[in-house]
């Protein structure tokens, strides 16, 4: 929400506007700085004051509130009241049909209603009747401001890059937040960090249950191959010009179960400097009609109010196979939610990057892989020989085991195999030998699939070892000879 954009709505009398905040004193602070710059009447009432010193001295009631403020109001000029945290009354049928009849008698005498909440709740009879904002969160600019106040003393705010990965720490944060965690990290500290930052973000996102933030080590150096991938994901985030047009998207990881898909998403944000996020939409469903479009929202808002961060979603073809199926149970959620979903990957213009993986492309509608959803669409295949011999060196050295030790036969292994074989040995104080034969390969308990997957990816998908199109490679089954009989016998 910008205030611009408010005084134009409404300058043009919309009478019923939403505004969906974290910020609710922040956000009445911005309408009464407008209502005094233009002039207008302003109340602003909630359940615990009723209005609010200065305005009418009437008792807390939600109904008599409307009441009181179409009688009252001035019927010269512009009138605005503001209802903070009103949708807790919106099960009434009398408050609604009151509210109903105020939104519409304030055309004529430019009765403006205003309710601040942190989620947008409105009755399907109130739905046409309110235009729905929603208040931003702090810029890079504003959160300068706040650290600038915090840290007033030489030493306290830091310069240069250390500066801009504090402000990278502080995104998503409200106004509150942030002046809360900058002093926790004087006092911790004694100069401003992004520590203090990260552990804040992290407790608030555990509190919505949307978004998870990833803070563990993986780096690209311990994890096999993926070269092709590894460059191109790199180069397109970190050579992207603050001013470009050119925003870099994301890619679609699809592979073989086991070949270190989710641990290239977590490692390409430390190797970038950027947050990763962890979305899963299995949690965006919720039981209350328009509540798990009301999670989508919420989550991909935090998510861009916490850019630049690397977004990470695991198997998304398991969250969305409502979408294939029909949606059968589920009264079309998923096909809102795959749409919306869509559209944000289409149009965002904030720096998120978006890492979706995928074990089964066959689940997903055939729109959601197409051009400038991602920047490509990558297959992880089984890992060669060159590949396996450094996942092996990792693991052993790891697990702190023999490497001169004969390794069991490893032909069409994963990288997961692999690491199982070494911390069984470790764990049971056996040879490699010994714990290779409590692995069983996903190549052979999923052989079908495995080739059905390769076969699918053929030609289709980039690869993520080697530069171009990924081909799948083929034995050439020989021909079996046929017994020479007499020709005479023919």
């Amino acid at each position: 929400m910008t205030l611009k954009r408010l005084r134009e709505y409404i300058d043009a009398c919309f009478t019923g506007i939403w505004i969906e905040t974290d910020e609710p004193e922040e956000a009445i602070q911005e309408v009464r700085r407008l209502a005094h710059d233009a002039e207008w009447t302003l109340s602003v009432w909630d359940i615990a004051r009723g209005f609010e010193a200065g305005d009418a001295q009437e008792p807390a009631d939600p109904l008599a509130a409307l009441e009181i403020f179409g009688t009252h109001a001035s019927q010269t000029g512009t009138n605005l009241l503001i209802l903070r945290n009103y949708h807790r009354f919106l099960g009434s049928p009398e408050l609604i049909q009151q509210l109903s009849y105020q939104l519409s008698r304030g055309k004529q005498y430019r009765n403006i209603i205003l309710i601040v909440a942190p989620v947008v709740d409105i009755p399907i009879e109130l739905r046409k009747q309110f235009l729905v904002l929603q208040h931003e969160l702090p810029d890079r600019e504003k959160l300068l401001e706040i650290a600038t106040e915090i840290g007033s003393q030489p030493g306290e705010l830091p310069e240069g890059t250390e500066r801009e990965q504090l402000l990278d720490a502080a995104s998503g944060l409200t106004r509150q937040e942030a002046e809360s965690a900058f002093a926790l990290s004087l006092v911790r500290e004694g100069q401003l960090s992004p520590a203090s930052l990260w552990e804040l973000k992290t407790s608030q996102l555990k509190q919505n249950g949307l978004l998870e933030l990833h803070r563990g080590q993986e780096r690209f150096d311990d994890l096999g191959g993926l070269h092709t991938l590894k460059q191109f994901c790199v180069r397109t985030l970190r050579n992207r010009a603050a001013d470009s047009i050119a925003r870099p998207k994301g890619v679609l990881l699809l592979g073989v179960p086991g070949t270190g898909k989710s641990q290239f998403a977590k490692a390409l944000g430390n190797e970038t400097h950027r947050p990763t996020l962890q979305l899963d939409i299995g949690r965006l469903m919720a039981s209350l009609v328009g509540e798990s479009e009301r999670n989508i929202r919420q989550a991909l808002s935090i998510a861009e109010a916490m850019a630049p961060c690397i977004l990470f979603i695991d198997e998304i073809e398991k969250g969305l196979s409502g979408v294939q199926s029909g949606n059968v149970g589920d009264s079309g959620v998923s096909t809102r939610l795959f749409g919306y979903f869509l559209s944000w990957l289409n149009d965002r213009q904030s720096d998120v990057y978006v890492i979706a993986t995928c074990n089964d492309i066959s689940r997903l509608p055939p729109e959601f892989s197409r051009s400038e959803r991602f920047d490509g669409l990558f297959f992880l295949d089984l890992p060669d020989k060159s590949q396996r011999d450094q996942i092996w060196q990792q693991y052993l050295g790891l697990y702190q085991l023999d490497v001169t030790q004969p390794r069991p036969e490893d032909q069409n292994w994963t990288g997961a195999e692999i690491k199982s074989a070494c911390r069984l040995a470790a764990l049971l104080e056996v040879s490699l030998l010994e714990a290779g034969q409590h692995v069983v390969p996903v190549a052979h308990t999923a052989r079908e699939k495995v080739k059905q997957l390769q076969e699918w990816a053929s030609g289709r998908c980039l690869s993520a070892e080697q530069s171009g199109i990924y081909q799948v490679t083929t034995t050439p089954k020989k021909r079996r000879a046929r017994p020479q009989g007499d020709p005479a016998l023919n």
